[in-house]
């Protein structure tokens, strides 16, 4: 039996896919979970009693139906869409960034050449497995050594290689900064030159200290070729998945056409529909992230061996240059990783993920609660 379905694997099975590690989520049961960029504020009783009725009166047996439209609007106004573009949703931004491959896949001439998508490096993992699975190129560009966007760099990449798609996260995952408006701007306009689809993925929104938007609704005639992409997640319904992405009408209107019908649940439509009209509750969420993003900074930066970098989101990048009575060589971010695990905290080691992130943690702002306990670890450990 065994030996029947390695070898239906082999011929049915790419051999590209046979090769990926599937994406790994850490098994946080009992832990504080602190890895995944998760709003860690839950509904009031109250709330989570009015929202329970309402989806308890949903009508499960039917097709979603155009209470989807009352969202899509719903989200325009949040979002406050400049005029002339759409929107349309996905099922967490990671379905939208697979339409987009897959709505993009138009091979380059001449030759024939695969389209290539491009972006930043370290960046959201998706971005290449995206591309990767839909059969596209993927090119990624390094950031400066203190993970600014390199305009230069990537302005010479697109102009050689022409993508089909650029994305640029703002803020980045997992550095957690904003670039330079400059840098963006120019890196932006050059992927226009060439024709390619330029996606700003602004899944951090909510703790960000600005957003591309306003720069598309001072000069929307500018940037008919950019898409920007949010999503719910951080807002604080990760576990709802709903993403959403506005763009030029004409642009939006393509990419929709690849969609599965009825991709956003009835459940996923309405509890997106209720936290939207309970907004200031989570607008209040979203503040205390940042109260306690800085608490975090300001203790960390005090912290000896421990660099942080500055944040726009609800998660925090550190460097854990030292350790006490570590010699050199010392996987540093592995000892503390695994020392804050023993501890009962779970946070991301992302050091393997780029040589720019050597010994580097990625550490979710959590609860003051939370947050107090892993500085306090962190403190023991160090």
């Amino acid at each position: 039996m065994q030996s029947d379905i390695s070898a239906l694997i082999a011929r049915r099975i790419r051999q590209d896919v046979q090769s990926m590690h599937a994406y790994a989520i850490q098994d946080s049961k009992g832990m504080v979970k602190l890895d995944a960029m998760e709003n860690p504020h839950r509904l009031s009783l109250t709330l989570q009693a009015e929202l329970g009725a309402r989806l308890g009166a949903l009508a499960l047996n039917r097709y979603p139906d155009g209470r989807v439209n009352d969202l899509r609007k719903a989200l325009a106004d949040y979002a406050a869409m400049p005029e002339g573009f759409d929107i349309m949703l996905g099922n967490g931004s990671d379905e939208l960034i697979s339409l987009l491959a897959m709505a993009c896949d138009v091979p380059v001439e001449p030759g024939g050449k695969k389209p290539v998508v491009l972006a930043p490096l370290p960046g959201f993992v998706m971005y290449a497995m995206s591309a990767q699975l839909q059969g596209l190129d993927f090119v990624g560009v390094p950031l400066t050594p203190d993970f600014e966007l390199d305009a230069a760099a990537m302005c010479t990449a697109i102009a050689q290689h022409q993508p089909a798609i650029v994305y640029l996260a703002y803020p980045n995952n997992p550095t957690a900064n904003l670039w330079d408006a400059a840098a963006m701007a120019q890196v932006v306009r050059a992927a226009g030159e060439v024709g390619s689809i330029v996606v700003l993925d602004e899944a951090y929104q909510p703790f960000s200290s600005r957003s591309y938007i306003d720069v598309i609704r001072a000069n929307p005639g500018a940037h008919g070729h950019v898409l920007l992409m949010r999503t719910l997640s951080k807002f604080g319904l990760a576990g709802v998945r709903l993403g959403y992405m506005m763009g030029a009408k004409a642009l939006i209107a393509e990419v929709d056409k690849v969609r599965p019908p009825y991709n956003i649940s009835v459940l996923n439509c309405e509890c997106a529909l209720f936290a939207l009209e309970h907004a200031d509750t989570f607008a209040a969420q979203a503040e205390n992230i940042r109260a306690q993003r800085q608490r975090l900074l300001d203790a960390l930066r005090a912290m000896p061996g421990v660099q942080p970098f500055n944040s726009d989101a609800n998660m925090i990048l550190v460097r854990i240059s030292a350790l006490a009575g570590e010699g050199a060589g010392t996987d540093t971010a592995q000892k503390v990783f695994d020392g804050l695990k023993a501890r009962g905290i779970l946070v991301k080691n992302v050091s393997k993920m780029h040589p720019l992130l050597a010994n580097c943690l990625r550490l979710t702002v959590g609860t003051a609660d939370e947050n107090t306990r892993l500085l306090a670890a962190l403190s023991e450990i160090l």
